[in-house]
């Protein structure tokens, strides 16, 4: 059986390529089952479409599979036509939110003949079994397809024991170009100089416990799960030992969900004998006065940063995001956390129907007090969330295919649910944002103000920042 798997690039305009960690368990699982396949890794080499044509061209594929987020659907869409157009023959097979959360308009709207939903390694292995076998798609969990004018669901399979994910084969892909690329996530100023870095993804849980109002991810259908510290550090041993990894972006939804749980991990971190600087995702209100003794643990064990989403300073707003958590306990935390030397990242979401000036001076202000200057994006209502209702009740998506067209980055205003105009919502961001920058002495203006990467934590690092200061927080 002929298989290609693609790996979309949905940011074509930045030199940025993160690792594609989904693609790679996949690609593992696959391999593990003794299954062959062609990798065309886009995002890694930037190809063209004539590019992508010639490489689907080389060989009679019986299956292509890809997947990116759903406000990628315009990618996966031309890619999926690309592909029959290369091989008519072929299942064109889709995965993550762009298939799990419109199911069935994709395969309506795209040459997109299956629909994976949850985790890809189980549903597609039992895909391509079927394949194989000749046995009928409804017997397969996890995938949604049309035949005969008729669309079948079979839900879900079953969750897999989170210790059986393991770690994915690196080698799979150009890692070493990834580590490289990697640096682009680590926030200055550097534990080590700049040239000695060496950073990569480790992807410690899947899902996330709480269910804000404008986030959808393809684990909801399911518990929060987490991988023990023994795993974890043994794979960032691996990493150590093959490619002299020493900076670990941790990339999760939610990385720590509990005290216990991170005092866990940083105990067997000082245990192990390990060495390496991290950055991990937290519950914003994991922390507070009171808390010294744990964080001088954490900050003992490498942790250099922590990213953790304010989303909005209004009160009547977090409580409509589904947020459970209070301007005051985010501001505790954010000081608990300097006290310790230990970065903040954060990210908010601007644009609610609740959203007016006033309320976004409450945000700002927040973060204008705190010294943090926010990864800032617009409200990107999602299919399968509330926000998206709230959407289609303003008329955004009376055409879904028009409205999924234009979703991408969350950094441009697509989609208004305010009472404020567009150039007053948009105004009033990117003045906050000046004086936010002004204060700090990041010297930022105009669209940097918004499409930037910047993050500072405290006063003292605004004054000895360099010009551009990289950082991440993966819901920013």
């Amino acid at each position: 059986m002929n298989i290609a798997l693609i790996n979309i690039c949905i940011r074509p305009y930045m030199d940025k390529p993160n690792f594609p960690i989904g693609l790679a368990y996949v690609a593992t699982a696959l391999e593990k089952a003794g299954y062959g396949f062609d990798l065309i890794d886009i995002d890694r080499h930037r190809y063209t479409d004539d590019q992508v044509a010639e490489l689907l061209r080389a060989k009679d594929y019986d299956v292509i599979a890809l997947g990116t987020l759903v406000s990628g659907y315009k990618f996966a869409k031309s890619l999926a036509a690309l592909a029959r157009s290369t091989n008519p023959g072929a299942l064109i097979v889709a995965g993550n939110s762009v298939a799990s959360s419109i199911s069935e308009f994709l395969l309506e709207q795209t040459e997109v003949d299956v629909a994976l939903k949850g985790e890809g390694e189980t549903a597609f292995l039992d895909l391509l079994d079927a394949r194989r076998s000749g046995r009928p798609l409804d017997e397969v969990k996890g995938i949604v397809f049309r035949q005969d004018g008729r669309y079948f669901d079979t839900g879900f399979a079953a969750p897999l024991p989170i210790e059986s994910v393991g770690y994915p084969n690196w080698e799979l892909f150009d890692v070493r170009y990834y580590i490289e690329k990697s640096l682009q996530d680590v926030p200055e100023p550097y534990p080590v100089p700049r040239e000695e870095i060496r950073a990569f993804v480790v992807n410690t849980a899947r899902g996330c416990p709480f269910r804000c109002t404008f986030c959808y991810h393809v684990f909801q259908y399911t518990k929060y799960r987490y991988r023990s510290p023994e795993s974890i550090l043994e794979e960032i041993a691996l990493l150590q030992e093959r490619y002299g990894v020493n900076y670990i972006n941790f990339f999760d939804e939610l990385t720590f969900f509990s005290k216990a749980h991170i005092e866990a991990f940083v105990d067997a971190v000082l245990a192990s004998g390990l060495t390496f600087y991290w950055n991990a995702d937290i519950r914003s209100d994991l922390f507070g006065e009171g808390d010294e003794a744990l964080l001088a643990k954490v900050k003992a064990a490498g942790c250099q940063g922590f990213g953790y989403s304010l989303e909005s300073g209004s009160p009547e707003i977090l409580k409509k995001m589904g947020k459970q958590l209070t301007v005051g306990q985010f501001a505790a935390q954010k000081l608990a956390l300097d006290r310790a030397g230990i970065k903040t990242f954060t990210s908010i979401v601007i644009g609610y129907p609740e959203e007016t000036v006033e309320t976004l001076a409450q945000t700002f202000d927040l973060c204008y007090e705190l010294n943090i200057f926010p990864s800032t994006g617009y409200l990107l209502p999602q299919p399968g969330t509330p926000m998206f209702d709230a959407a289609r009740e303003k008329g955004y998506a009376d055409d879904l295919e028009a409205y999924l067209m234009k979703m991408g980055d969350r950094q441009d205003l697509r989609y208004n649910l305010t009472g404020m105009t567009d150039e007053v919502l948009v105004g009033e961001v990117r003045r906050h944002l000046q004086r936010i920058s002004d204060k700090l002495g990041l010297g930022l203006g105009g669209d940097k103000l918004i499409k930037t990467f910047t993050f500072i934590t405290s006063q003292e690092e605004a004054d000895n920042a360099p010009d551009t200061c990289l950082a991440a927080v993966h819901n920013g």
